[in-house]
């Protein structure tokens, strides 16, 4: 029995290493398309015509089907192969930003980011399941997984660098098209380079929660959104309605699932407290770093005048700081413990944040550029632990359900925090700017900057410092509620890693955290 345990898992080789290379390229870009039209905003706003509501659906529906979608998708992929959705994902991706490059109208771009979306919630489980059954030694996944992580985080960063080198050159279009010879890549090494996976045993999926899950979020979203954009497009009490609605849904969703011998999503595992606080701070701490990303792009782009090229590359050091911090992360914890790591970096990111309540309308770049990179930089401990720590908090044989409910949490609170800070800028913005004499300037800034043009050159700069001021009133905005949640982070990973200590003995199994180094035993 001894020498059967201690037998070492088989070790990857090439094919698995080229695999991992393959998996890398739509991990890469669905990450991307969520901060790729941060900087095309007002470009495609302007050849569109659309509305400050429309605007942020555009930005956020792609993040909020994804999020949506991504359990049902992992359930999906175990019944008919995860190679299989993979590539069909693919497939579906291809199509819908070509439909999303060649939009006509801004419903028409809206739902090409809805499929974009739905696309990619069967992209994104795939690989991370896959990558699990390509590697079975411990040190080569944890490798592996890292490099995942890697390049989740890394396109993010990325979508608006690239998107401004694009935009620089080409119509807005060309930020959907780059994506075409990326899945082509896919379908064509995929089949050759990946194995395929499929659980026999899968159980049938529960189509009415994957309807009730949607119809719980999406209003929920939808009225928050209107609640904070506010306008005169917004109607207080629809948005009321909505929320009231979609609480109901979730829950009758919460209610069948605890009822469900195979839950779609399987609620008992936040019974953990660890396990609940550590997928709270979670997404917290995502939705903070995503939630920077637009009204800094649209700052250094609009306010400063800056050409999408240059606007763009001052978005590289958000990258810079999450690859840092991804590498560094691992290595910072064979000599300290996960709280220091975790707590360390969260006093950055208060830095970085205090120092962007500091800009005004006449600051540099360089400024906020060194804002967001600390944040990123301090948040990147969370993200490299926080799915260790939660993966550890639920019982083994629950530990598959608590890393999807892991990416789930990522990606709702990247969502969230891209809508709700984007529309705390917005509705800052619109007040300060209720009383401009030129309405069509006091929805948006791009919309400001489109009014200018068509003005004397006296009026188009009293009206452009006006907007300035007040976009910029809004960013700072922003950085303040993102203090104040970061403190929340902050309370409850102290919980969470305290509580740690006390719940071991009794919980403690392959797969828990271990407390000194941060890393988890597979």
């Amino acid at each position: 029995m001894s020498d059967t345990t201690q037998e070492a898992p088989p070790r990857a080789g090439r094919r698995e290493w080229l695999g991992l290379a393959a998996l890398a390229l739509p991990t890469l870009l669905v990450a991307f398309d969520i901060g790729v039209l941060f900087l095309a905003l007002p470009h495609l706003s302007a050849d569109l015509g659309a509305s400050g509501t429309e605007q942020l659906w555009i930005t956020d529906i792609y993040g909020f089907m994804l999020a949506g979608f991504m359990i049902t998708m992992g359930t999906l992929g175990d019944r008919i192969g995860r190679r299989k959705l993979l590539l069909i994902g693919a497939s579906a991706f291809a199509a819908a930003s070509v439909l999303a490059a060649f939009s006509t109208s801004p419903l028409m771009l809206i739902i090409a980011r809805a499929l974009l979306g739905i696309a990619a919630a069967t992209l994104s489980p795939s690989t991370l399941a896959l990558i699990s059954n390509m590697f079975r030694n411990p040190k080569q996944m944890g490798t592996a997984i890292s490099l995942w992580a890697f390049c989740n985080f890394g396109g993010a960063a990325l979508g608006p660098v690239i998107g401004g080198v694009l935009l620089q050159h080409f119509w807005w279009g060309s930020v959907f098209l780059i994506s075409i010879p990326v899945m082509v890549l896919l379908l064509i090494f995929g089949p050759i380079l990946l194995p395929e996976y499929r659980d026999r045993e899968a159980k049938r999926l529960d189509l009415l929660s994957v309807v009730l899950s949607l119809a719980a979020i999406l209003p929920i979203i939808y009225g928050i959104k209107q609640l904070a954009a506010g306008g005169d497009d917004s109607s207080p009490a629809g948005a009321i309605v909505a929320i009231v609605a979609g609480v109901v849904f979730g829950v009758v969703f919460t209610l069948r699932q605890l009822r469900l011998s195979n839950p779609l999503l399987d609620l008992r595992l936040f019974r953990n407290t660890r396990f609940s606080s550590s997928l709270l701070a979670m997404l917290l701490a995502s939705g903070t770093l995503a939630g920077l990303g637009l009204p800094t792009s649209q700052f250094i782009q609009s306010v400063l005048g800056l050409d999408p090229e240059q606007a763009g590359l001052w978005q590289a050091p958000t990258g810079v700081g999450i690859a840092i911090g991804v590498v560094v992360t691992p290595v910072l914890t064979r000599r300290i413990q996960s709280r220091t790591a975790i707590l360390g970096g969260l006093v950055l990111c208060f830095v970085g944040l205090i120092l962007l309540t500091t800009v005004t309308s006449d600051s540099s770049a360089a400024l906020v550029s060194l804002s967001v990179a600390l944040v990123a930089l301090g948040i990147a401990p969370m993200f490299v632990l926080g799915t260790s720590l939660i993966v550890g908090a639920a019982p083994p044989e629950k530990a598959g359900s608590a890393a999807s409910m892991s990416e789930t949490s990522n990606l709702l609170g990247s969502t969230l925090g891209l809508a709700l800070l984007g529309s705390i800028c917005g509705a800052v913005y619109q007040s300060g700017m209720s009383s401009s004499p030129v309405p069509e300037a006091r929805q948006t800034l791009a919309e400001a900057v489109a009014a200018a043009a068509g003005l004397p050159a006296a009026q188009a700069r009293s009206l452009l410092a006006s907007a300035h001021s007040a976009f910029t009133d809004g960013l700072n905005t922003v950085a303040v509620v993102g203090i104040v949640v970061i403190a929340l982070v902050v309370v409850l990973a102290w919980v969470t890693l305290g509580q740690k200590k006390e719940e071991a003995p009794e919980s403690e199994a392959p797969g828990a955290v271990a407390d000194g180094a941060g890393t988890s035993a597979p």
